[in-house]
């Protein structure tokens, strides 16, 4: 039977949660037995957990990872203790930090131990900062001197740096070598670094000069200088350099990997694929709850009171802004009280607004995202967004003014309708350039908050430009 790859993933996480349901009912129906404690009960809690372990350890790291993600606290609590100790470093370094930090926290320093000495440095790298302080010092005087200084250097690069990301694990050939020398040094080598496709030349300064491709060993003579053969054209980065920018190179370029160098072009380590692809999904995802004033490692099934606490600051603002917003109609109760219909149709004109305002929003953080936007263009931006809103605006709102119109028998209604949808899609299109940038020129990410801003700019002036031109044209 062929499955999707989602498919697949709850085809092996289906007898697990099988057998945390069926240990649900067996300690419902011990509860009530006499035997709530004794040899039969410690029978089946042993038969269980054997079960449950060997189902675990049948799984991928990501595949465990996923499934304690999605498990709430007591269940998690049973699944982490049966996770083989040489798995359980890669489950940490690919489950949301919140979870990992509570999975720490109830995790003997011994296990943790066993966990991290069987990941590699730049696995290591990634969980170190979750570990307590004694585990982390205790694993890192295990690690060979080399290792264990290229460790530290790595962690003091912040994590959104090329610097954090790059891995030591790097085939490197001198420029004085012959393709039989590569061939030789492969074959000594036994196995490959994953996302190898390419072996990077240096001079005896370890100074990057090229790169050999793999199929480049296949295709010439062995007796050819790697010098002849190599490729200079090289996309590298350095340490400091941002890792979303990078992401951007690799995707722009197809790369597998890249060189890391530093001021003076001396090789440091390389950088792969996968970790990009990673760090840029994390990124998506944290600028997708930014968006919404949540924290980009909100455990799912957290407690009630911290995840209470953590929205007050987003609620108390979206508030804020309603009660502005409440004051603006306020301010029209009389022409409301004269004419009932405003009250029907002025929610129409803001969410048709906030809409628009959304779409050029997404727009607008995804270019500052990609380094598409700068000053240069924002004008022609501007200009085009603005014209968009104006066609729509002069289309729906042409077709909203009829709509109303005819449902309320008065045309001097359907003006104002047309009039206030046309200019609240401008505002919205304005305000979706605007407040994006203007956070990102503060220094901030430009996803956090955009959305409560733009609701607040086109809810108000919504309400405003409505009631205001209806109070114009048909109370006065």
């Amino acid at each position: 039977m062929q499955y999707s790859s989602q498919k697949k993933l709850e085809h092996r996480l289906a007898p697990i949660l099988e057998l945390l349901r069926r240990q649900h009912l067996v300690e419902g129906l011990m509860d009530r037995s006499a035997d709530r404690s004794g040899l039969g009960a410690g029978m089946v809690q042993r038969r269980h957990e054997n079960e449950l372990a060997r189902a675990v350890a049948k799984l991928h790291p990501a595949d465990i990872a996923h499934l304690v993600e999605m498990l709430p606290p007591e269940e998690r609590s049973q699944v982490w203790p049966t996770v083989p100790a040489e798995m359980g470093g890669e489950v940490l370094a690919e489950i949301n930090d919140t979870v990992a930090e509570g999975l720490v926290a109830e995790t003997p320093a011994d296990r943790l131990l066993s966990m991290g000495r069987a990941l590699a440095p730049e696995d290591l790298a990634l969980i170190e900062d979750l570990l307590p302080a004694a585990v982390r010092s205790q694993l890192l005087s295990s690690l060979r001197e080399g290792d264990r200084s290229w460790l530290e250097t790595t962690v003091t690069y912040p994590e959104d740096t090329v610097g954090h990301l790059m891995t030591s694990d790097v085939l490197v050939i001198e420029s004085h070598a012959t393709i039989k020398d590569v061939l030789r040094y492969l074959r000594a080598l036994g196995d490959l670094p994953d996302h190898t496709d390419k072996i990077f030349v240096v001079d005896r300064r370890r100074r990057l000069v090229g790169a050999v491709p793999l199929k480049a060993l296949i295709i010439h003579s062995p007796r050819k200088p790697v010098t002849e053969v190599m490729s200079t054209d090289l996309v590298a980065f350095t340490p400091d350099e941002e890792a979303e920018d990078a992401g951007q190179a690799f995707q722009r370029y197809d790369l597998i990997s890249a060189p890391v160098v530093d001021s003076r072009d001396r090789l440091l380590g390389r950088l792969t694929v996968d970790l990009v692809m990673d760090f840029l999904q994390e990124q998506a995802e944290e600028d997708a709850f930014l968006r919404e004033g949540l924290a980009a490692d909100t455990d799912l099934f957290g407690p009630v009171y911290a995840g209470a606490r953590s929205r007050w600051l987003w609620l108390s603002l979206n508030l804020l802004t309603a009660f502005v917003a409440s004051r603006v109609i306020g301010i029209f109760e009389g022409s409301i009280e004269r004419l009932v219909a405003l009250a029907t149709l002025m929610p129409i004109v803001a969410s048709v607004g906030g809409n628009t305002g959304n779409q050029t929003v997404a727009l607008v953080v995804r270019g500052l995202a990609l380094d598409q936007i700068h000053r240069g263009n924002v004008a022609y931006l501007a200009a085009k967004e603005l014209g968009i809103a104006s066609i729509n605006g002069l289309l729906w709102g042409a077709f909203m003014g009829i709509v109303a119109g005819l449902l309320y028998g008065n045309t001097d209604l359907g003006l104002v309708m047309a009039g206030a949808t046309l200019l609240n899609l401008v505002v919205a299109a304005a305000a979706g350039i605007v407040v994006p940038i203007a956070i990102e020129r503060l220094g901030r990410d430009p996803a956090l908050g955009s959305s409560v801003m733009l609701t607040f700019v086109t809810d108000s002036m919504g309400f405003l430009i409505f009631l205001g031109m209806a109070t114009l044209v048909l109370i006065h």
